[in-house]
């Protein structure tokens, strides 16, 4: 229990704090006291007189630093080295600017004991002096043997020792100052040995260990030499320990608070715990508490053995130190004590004394006071009030008095200020956890959200993954193409539609890419990237819905044809964790990753502009009644297409490729796409297979693009299309049926429809001709699979058809051999190509 209120006295101000430095207070020889602010200072403060003695500039900023109390010598760490202050130098300088104000002292490079980069922690142990610092692989602990007076800039090198870094992932905070202190045997028998170690212990670095513990903790040959034992906390968690007097010693890993090691220390928690401490304790950054005790082994094994009990206070934590009884540590904003006492408990007692004191770790006592950032070893008057000295983070001095802690038998009655105090901290308390659990809650219902929303992109990437086909998919494309005309220019564009007929949301983070590549590039284009990417970011497509979107393909004159149109879906990781995702996820290089939809392509025929025959001769009567510039250029470009090539061959006026294709066969295929698209099968009977055909090559979508006409095409009622290709040419599909008889007399005939493609453009020829059979190609995949009874004329047109495939495949061949010139070449190419113009392959 705590008669009274803390009472907090400021001593001095020494001006903010810097982040990047180490706040340091540390009691030295008699009342002087020493500060470090993390900057390049050290201000020496008495205590006594409460006014400021000295500064100390040193070269760089101040990790840590020691008092040698019998050489009175001043050991500082910084980045650059190790650096020794004599401190009667100090005391002389300050009698001798006694009226003057604090002396100023300027430690320069012949101070310098020790170069050494990066040391963390310093520790002096009689006359060695321990460093610790962090290289590239390891830790690395350096024990000197330190100079006397006269000899205060050398110092040998005893021995090293070397503890490898754990992975980056558990290395933890690497800004984090590690921990050094020591601890001693108490032999009670031997008194000398026992006065000695107190002596030492007198600072927040030495603590006298109880005998069963240090043998439990730290083995049998260290306990019988009365080796002083390094202990050492990192900033990734491990709790080390080093004897020094031991032959072979190594640094070895006690224990881990997987979370930097803040503070280290000894505390005397049983009152029967007279001559040493009974508990060793390490507390870590995020409020985590090991206390180790030498427990009862239980009946049946009989000893003792090192019990490690783990606890959880509010954290973070900034400092502490521990006194007999009791534990102090800052969090920042408060500054807390933690009953380590059990009292007086006989040996019946030992299980209820641990469960007390198991408990008492959960309710840490507030003390009132914030801002420390910084304490040393508490003091107790001879009247049992204990005193800290506190750094804030303002950078004031205080000394921190706490009122006298008795511990009264039976139930201990609390004053009436002291029980309205306690309930104010309470509901402070309650206050505090209801907002951190309103916050908890919020964290939770994001993340969940987000998992939610994670486990739907995982579902659609095995949906998109999967090895269905594309048209079975459930979220796919499709495009319908259309020509327009802006600015008095003529345009082909493309409308993209994304459809969702999956169960998912696409929801932010998905974007629809969509690349355009032409498969043949001019000349010219080659020169230059063919190919064209859009993205289009989307918030969100629920189930049933489709997205639109539109972007240019081709300008009028274009060739460029056919063109694929690839479309994907990219999901970007950093956009759905709206811009945290390079902090959150540092491997993912770019985060994103793409999912394939389908492919579509856009040939000659999806591009093709059809007129009606009415609309042709308007057009051609209109160019005979314009001015004589158009008459006079359009007879030279006739003129030009007559003249001979340099082969000596002449080049025909019109051009022109042809695809036949059994009647039966396209009869089945069209009724069944027809069955497909419409349930009034009897339309196709009423129509001749010729128009069938051409309406189906110009209306039905192909690959997934479909074609939105423009002009005087409203429907196909003839036998004959006229248009206009992509290139600005005019292109005529003309379809006929054709009768293919046997030579032999009483033998059936096989009735065909032939489609043939004519223009003065041998690119439109080509890229129609292509289109055509593309398409065909497809409509025969979907149709149904019959048996195999082919007719004897049937037969006969299939070995027609490979003999004349033979035979051009031979002159093909022959054609580009080496020992051809270029006008042969150019006479044999001709003549397979009239070949394959005249003899169309037949399709059955």
């Amino acid at each position: 229990m705590m008669e009274g209120r803390c009472a907090a006295e400021s001593w001095a101000e020494f001006g903010c704090l810097l982040k990047s430095g180490t706040p340091l207070v540390r009691c030295g020889l008699g009342t002087d006291v020493f500060i470090s602010t993390g900057s390049e200072e050290i201000f020496v403060f008495t205590a006594l007189k409460r006014n400021l003695k000295a500064v100390l500039q040193l070269p760089a900023p101040v990790r840590d630093l020691v008092v040698s109390r019998g050489t009175q010598l001043l050991f500082v760490a910084c980045s650059s080295g190790i650096y020794c202050v004599n401190l009667q130098l100090l005391s002389h300088s300050a009698s001798t600017d006694a009226g003057s104000g604090p002396a100023e002292l300027k430690i320069s490079s012949e101070f310098l004991l020790v170069v050494a980069d990066g040391v963390s922690s310093l520790l002096l142990v009689g006359s060695v002096l321990l460093t610790l610092c962090q290289t590239d692989s390891s830790w690395l602990l350096t024990l000197y043997k330190t100079p006397e007076q006269s000899q205060s800039n050398h110092c040998d090198v005893l021995s090293s020792f070397f503890l490898p870094l754990v992975s980056p992932s558990v290395q933890g905070d690497t800004e984090s100052k590690s921990v050094l202190i020591c601890v001693y045997f108490s032999d009670m028998t031997q008194s000398s040995s026992c006065a000695a170690a107190s002596d030492a212990c007198s600072s927040g670095s030495h603590f006298l260990l109880q005998a069963v513990l240090f043998k439990l903790l730290f083995g049998v040959e260290a306990a019988l030499s009365k080796s002083p034992v390094i202990l050492c906390g990192l900033p990734d968690g491990r709790l080390c320990f080093l004897p020094m007097r031991l032959p072979g010693s190594r640094l070895r890993i006690l224990h881990s608070l997987e979370q930097p090691v803040v503070f280290i220390g000894a505390s005397a928690v049983m009152e029967t715990d007279a001559g040493g401490a009974g508990c060793l304790i390490a507390l870590g950054k995020q409020g985590r508490v090991v206390l180790i005790r030498a427990d009862r082994a239980g009946s049946e094994r009989g000893g003792s053995i090192a019990g490690f009990t783990e606890r959880c206070v509010p954290g973070p934590v900034e400092c502490a130190c521990v006194s007999k009884s009791c534990l102090y540590y800052s969090t920042g904003s408060d500054l807390l004590m933690l009953g380590l006492s059990e009292g007086s408990a006989g040996k019946g007692q030992d299980e209820g004394a641990s469960r007390w004191s198991d408990a008492a770790l959960y309710r840490p006592v507030s003390l009132n006071v914030s801002g420390v950032i910084a304490l040393d070893q508490p003091t107790c008057s001879a009247a049992g009030e204990v005193q800290l000295l506190s750094l804030s983070v303002r950078g004031r001095l205080q000394k921190i008095s706490l009122p006298v802690r008795r511990q009264e038998e039976g139930m201990s009655k609390l004053p009436s200020s002291q029980v309205g105090r306690s309930v104010g901290d309470l509901l402070s308390a309650i206050g505090d956890v209801c907002e951190r659990a309103s916050v908890l809650k919020t964290v939770i219902r994001s993340k969940n959200q987000i998992l939610k929303q994670l486990n739907q992109v995982v579902n659609i990437s095995f949906l998109l993954t999967d090895s269905a086909k594309t048209e079975d998919r459930l979220i796919r494309c499709y495009a319908l193409v259309r020509w327009s005309r802006l600015l008095q220019k003529d345009s082909l564009g493309l409308t993209c539609v994304l459809e969702n007929l999956s169960p998912y949301v696409l929801e932010r983070g998905w974007t629809l890419s969509i690349m355009v590549l032409p498969l043949s590039c001019s000349p010219k284009a080659r020169e230059e990237t063919c190919s064209a990417h859009f993205s289009f970011p989307f918030r969100r497509l629920c189930p049933g819905e489709s997205l639109e979107v539109s972007l240019p393909v081709a300008a009028a004159g274009d060739a460029s044809f056919p063109v694929t149109v690839t479309c994907s879906l990219i999901f970007s990781v950093w956009s759905f964790l709206g811009g945290d995702g390079s902090t959150t996820f540092p491997d993912l290089h770019n985060g994103c990753f793409s999912l394939p939809l389908n492919t579509l392509t856009v040939d000659w025929l999806h591009a093709l502009r059809v007129i009606s025959p009415a609309s042709e001769q308007k057009t051609v009567t209109s160019h005979s009644g314009s001015n004589p510039a158009d008459i006079i250029q359009a007879f030279i470009s006739s003129h030009q297409n007559r003249v001979r090539g340099g082969d000596g061959a002449s080049r025909p006026d019109q051009y022109y490729a042809s695809v036949r294709v059994s009647s039966e066969l396209l009869r089945d295929a069209l009724r069944l796409q027809r069955h497909d698209s419409d349930s009034n099968g009897s339309k196709l009977a009423s129509q001749s297979s010729c128009v069938s055909l051409l309406e189906w090559l110009l209306s039905a979508g192909c690959g997934g693009v479909k074609m939105g006409h423009s002009g005087d095409q409203t429907g196909i009622s003839s036998s004959v299309v006229c248009g206009h290709a992509p290139n600005k040419a005019t292109v005529k599909l003309t379809a006929k049926e054709v009768n293919l008889e046997e030579e032999s007399p009483g033998k059936e005939s096989l009735v065909s429809v032939e489609v043939q493609v004519e223009s003065s453009s041998v690119a439109a020829v080509c890229g129609l001709h292509h289109a055509m059979l593309r398409r065909i190609q497809m409509l025969l995949q979907k149709a149904p699979q019959k048996a195999c009874s082919f007719s004897e004329m049937q037969i006969s047109a299939l070995r027609r058809t490979l003999q004349q495939a033979e035979s051009q495949q031979g002159q093909i061949s022959e054609a580009l051999s080496v020992a051809m010139s270029p006008g042969q070449t150019h006479r044999i190419l001709l003549r397979v190509y009239q070949q394959l113009r005249d003899s169309p392959v037949l399709v059955v």
